[in-house]
C-alpha cells in the first residue's frame, strides 16, 4: 500500500509558502534577527527567527505596512493558531480539496478528512500574554481542534505534543490511519510560535549563547528559536485524482528515553534503520538527508557518528543539508517543515546548502555536507531527521513522486 503527499502548505520568517521558503534557503538566506516579541534586555540570546506578520506598538500604521526588522511591535495571542489555518487551507487547496468559489462543497469534501497537528507549545504564548498583561483568552482558543473545526469543518482533530519529533510523529500516525484503512486522506500539520518561558529556558542553558545557529559548523554554539507551520495532505495511492507531489515511503518513531536533552547515538540509529526497514530500502539508497542539524554541540555530533555508521559503506554517501540557519528551530513543526524542503528538492533537483557553514566540526568530515550553494541533482529518494529532547526521535523517508 503506498501513500502519497497530494498537497502542502507552509509559513516561515523567509515565506508565505512552500516554494518561496525553498528559494530562500536555496540562496543560503536567513530569517535570523533582533528578538522581537519581548525584552531581550533580560535575555542573552538577543536574537530569533520570527515570522514579521505584527503591528508596532500603536497598532497599524497609517500607511498599512508593518515595523522594519529593528523596530518593536506588539505581541498578538493566537498566532500558532493562524498560521495553522492558513497552512492547512493552503495544503487542502492544493490537493485540489477546496475551491473557494465553491464553499460549501469544499466543507462537505473535507468534513471527514483526520486532521493531526504536531506541535511543542501549542498556544503557550496566547496564555503568557493573558497572564501578563490581561489579553482576551478563552479556554477553547488553546485547542487547535476548536479551530480546524470552525475553519473547516473537521471533526477528528488530534494534537500530539512530543517535543521536536512532533509533526513527525504525527506524520507516522496518520500513515498508520491510512495502511490500516481507517481514513483514505489525512492532514497532517505542525504549528508553533514562540513562547517567552521556553526562550528563557533555552536562554539559561546554552553556554556561551547563540545568536544564530550554525548546524556542524566549528563555531556552533546552540539552538536558536523560530516561528512556523506546516501542513501535508496525505492520501492512499491510488485513491485521488490529483497529482502526487511525493511518495510517503515509511516513517519510524522510537523513544529511547536514554537522556533528558543528549540525542543517544544507538537510539537515533535504531529509528534511522527501521525507517529504512519500513520504506524497504538499502542506505545507499538515499540521495539526501535533511538532518535535524540543530546546531547544538552534542545534536550534530550524534547526527554525524550516527550517519557515519548507517552510512559507511555507501559510496558516495547521500548529501547532508540542514534548515534551521534559515529558518530557526521550529520546535515541533521542524521536522515537517524540513520534509516540505526535501519535497521541493526531489520536485526541483535543487537542495539548499547549509547557510553559514564555513568552518565544518571535523567530525562531520565523513558527511557530504552542502554548502557554498546547492546542491544539483536528480534526486528520488529523501531521508528526514527529527530529535527531540528525552530521546524523542523520528525519520521519514519519502520518494519522487511515480
Amino acid at each position: 500500500m503506498t501513500t502519497d503527499i497530494i498537497g502542502m502548505g507552509a509559513i516561515a520568517c523567509l515565506g508565505d509558502e512552500p516554494r518561496s521558503i525553498h528559494r530562500a534557503l536555496c540562496r543560503a538566506e536567513t530569517g535570523v534577527g533582533p528578538l522581537r516579541a519581548f525584552d531581550s534586555s533580560r535575555y542573552r540570546v538577543k536574537n530569533a527567527y520570527e515570522i514579521d506578520d505584527r503591528t508596532g506598538p500603536d497598532g497599524d500604521r497609517p500607511d498599512g505596512g508593518r515595523p522594519g526588522r529593528e523596530e518593536p511591535i506588539r505581541d498578538e495571542p493566537g498566532r500558532a493558531t493562524r498560521w495553522l489555518r492558513a497552512v492547512v487551507a493552503d495544503a487542502l487547496a492544493d490537493a485540489g480539496l477546496t475551491d473557494p468559489a465553491s464553499p460549501d462543497a469544499s466543507a462537505a469534501a473535507v468534513a471527514d478528512i483526520p486532521v493531526i497537528v504536531g506541535t511543542t507549545l501549542r498556544e503557550l504564548r496566547s496564555a503568557e500574554l493573558w497572564w501578563r498583561d490581561g489579553t482576551e483568552l478563552e479556554p477553547a482558543d488553546l485547542h487547535f481542534a476548536d479551530a480546524m473545526r470552525d475553519a473547516f469543518g473537521t471533526t477528528r482533530t488530534h494534537t500530539v505534543a512530543s517535543a521536536c519529533a512532533a509533526s513527525l510523529y504525527a506524520l507516522a500516525m496518520a500513515t498508520d490511519l491510512i495502511d490500516l484503512g481507517l481514513a483514505d486522506t489525512v492532514v497532517v500539520a505542525g504549528s508553533d510560535s514562540i513562547a517567552e518561558s521556553s526562550f528563557g529556558a533555552l536562554d539559561r542553558v546554552q553556554n556561551p549563547p547563540p545568536q544564530s545557529i550554525r548546524p556542524f559548523d566549528r563555531a556552533r554554539r546552540g539552538m536558536v528559536m523560530g516561528e512556523g507551520a506546516a501542513a501535508v495532505v496525505l492520501s492512499r495511492g491510488g485513491s485521488h485524482r490529483q497529482p502526487a507531489r511525493a511518495r510517503v515511503r515509511g516513517v519510524a518513531v522510537n523513544c529511547d528515553a536514554a537522556h533528558p536533552a543528549v540525542p543517544d547515538p544507538e537510539g537515533v540509529a535504531a529509528v534511522v534503520r527501521d525507517a529504512h526497514r519500513r520504506a524497504a530500502i538499502a542506505p545507499d539508497e538515499i540521495d539526501l538527508v535533511v538532518v535535524h542539524g540543530s546546531g547544538t554541540h552534542h545534536n550534530d555530533l550524534v547526527e554525524s557518528e550516527v550517519l557515519g555508521k548507517v552510512f559507511g559503506t555507501s559510496i558516495p554517501g547521500p548529501l547532508v543539508t540542514s534548515i534551521k540557519s534559515g529558518v530557526g528551530h521550529t520546535c515541533g513543526t521542524s521536522g515537517l517543515m524540513s520534509l516540505v524542503v526535501a519535497v521541493l528538492a526531489l520536485q526541483t533537483g535543487e537542495l539548499p546548502p547549509i547557510g553559514g557553514l564555513s568552518d565544518p566540526m571535523p567530525e562531520a568530515g565523513n558527511l557530504r555536507l552542502v554548502a557554498d550553494g546547492p546542491a544539483l541533482g536528480s534526486f528520488s529518494t529523501a531521508q528526514i531527521h527529527a530529535i527531540g529532547l528525552g530521546g524523542i526521535n523520528a525519520v521519514a523517508v519519502v520518494g519522487r513522486a511515480s
